[in-house]
């Protein structure tokens, strides 16, 4: 079993990834749309990975990023981000992120694959 911990501050983003991505019975998924929540959760849920947005007005993604790094070092990130902010992406690889999807999602079978080949990393 995957588990997959989805932190965006938009409801229809976890909403519907988290519909999407539970589809795959390999997947157990749990969605946040406060990141202080997400991150108060990682110590009980133990996921495998956590899609995180970059842009949240709670709490900035690349400070989500660096918590996660900091005290759960073995979880793998990707982030989401709307925006292609090059410094962000860039700043967030330095951190930690495995990687990173762009919003709107190609395809939903796109962000499936993208988990997959992180994971395999």
């Amino acid at each position: 079993m995957i588990k997959i911990a989805l932190i965006d501050d938009e409801v229809p983003i976890t909403s519907m990834l988290q519909k999407s991505l539970s589809k795959n019975k390999d997947f157990e998924v749990s969605a946040y749309n406060n990141p202080k929540d997400g991150l108060a959760q990682l110590s009980k849920l133990n996921p495998d990975v956590v899609l995180l947005d970059i842009m949240m007005p709670q709490m900035d993604g690349i400070e989500v990023l660096t918590e996660i790094k900091k005290n759960h070092p073995g979880i793998k990130v990707i982030m989401m981000t709307a925006y292609s902010t090059l410094d962000r992406v860039l700043a967030s690889h330095k951190i930690g992120a495995e990687d990173y999807i762009m919003k709107p999602f190609e395809s939903l079978k796109a962000v499936e694959d993208k988990i997959l080949n992180v994971l395999k990393k």
